[in-house]
């Protein structure tokens, strides 16, 4: 005899991150005020996103770039960075994701780079500028007339606000739809165009974000005869090594310390090598 229902038995729980979503969009709705500007051409814009707002204050902050807040006297808490942040936390769960699936035979270091290529500030940069979104923007008149509707870490930016405002209003789901048909669409140019980027650039921009300070390069010691030098270098950041690399050159091995460094730098977060921001 089949066991009887129980009628009043709760239902599947919402997952982890349904329920961190639910709880950050309220306190991000929470929030808002009514001092946030209307969005020229929104429909247009949210063709081009592929996706329409359930709630418009999401994509309104995505677009509000602090140079705005600051002049207009709005609270600071109502620029993008916040959603910045969020979204740069989806974008790297989704590509590694993407990566994990995408890649069976290559390792943790292999992985890190594809990775650094995918999600650097030019590959999003050109994709915020593909959706248009420095036409949308909500910047001071000094940062619109030097030219910050063009500017890579405004696009790159606003791109991740974007991000992180589709997965605060529809979801992981949504937030993967949007990346998978603006990011990882055409994998294998962008890592084609990439792979010509110098490994100092990439390692640069993977830490200016946080720690506005630039690695340092430094030659540890030379071998070999004046015809044939071999130069080892290591690229420290506030005093931590993040990388040793050897070349013919001394811009060689810098190269080369570079990319130790961007393979390792997953590692060294973890072990606490990193220091404070």
């Amino acid at each position: 005899m089949a066991a009887s229902q129980n009628p009043s038995a709760p239902g599947p729980r919402p997952g982890l991150l349904d329920r961190l979503r639910h709880r950050l969009w309220r306190r991000h709705s929470s929030s808002a005020t009514p001092d946030l500007p209307d969005i020229p051409d929104q429909e247009q814009l949210e063709r081009k996103l592929g996706y329409r707002f359930d709630d418009e204050h999401q994509l309104r902050q995505a677009l509000t770039h602090r140079s705005h807040v600051h002049v207009t006297g709005m609270h600071r808490l109502q620029s993008n960075e916040r959603l910045e942040f969020l979204g740069d936390a989806v974008l790297g769960l989704i590509v590694n994701e993407f990566l994990y699936e995408e890649f069976e035979g290559k390792e943790e270091g292999d992985l890190t780079k594809i990775k650094s290529l995918l999600v650097c500030g030019a590959t999003l940069a050109r994709v915020g500028d593909r959706l248009g979104l420095g036409e949308h923007l909500f910047l001071s008149r000094s940062e619109a007339g030097t030219g910050g509707r063009k500017r890579e870490s405004i696009l790159a930016d606003a791109t991740e606000a974007v991000i992180g405002a589709i997965y605060l209003d529809g979801g992981l789901e949504k937030a993967r739809e949007f990346i998978s048909r603006t990011i990882l669409i055409n994998v294998e140019a962008t890592l084609e165009e990439g792979s010509h980027r110098n490994y100092k650039s990439l390692l640069q921009e993977s830490l200016q974000a946080r720690y506005k300070v630039p690695p340092r390069y430094r030659v540890t010691y030379t071998t070999g005869p004046d015809h044939a030098r071999r130069f080892t270098v290591k690229v420290t950041l506030k005093g931590a090594v993040l990388g040793v690399g050897s070349g013919t050159s001394k811009k060689q091995a810098e190269q080369r310390a570079a990319e130790s460094a961007l393979s390792r730098l997953a590692d060294l977060a973890d072990d606490g090598t990193l220091p404070e921001a």
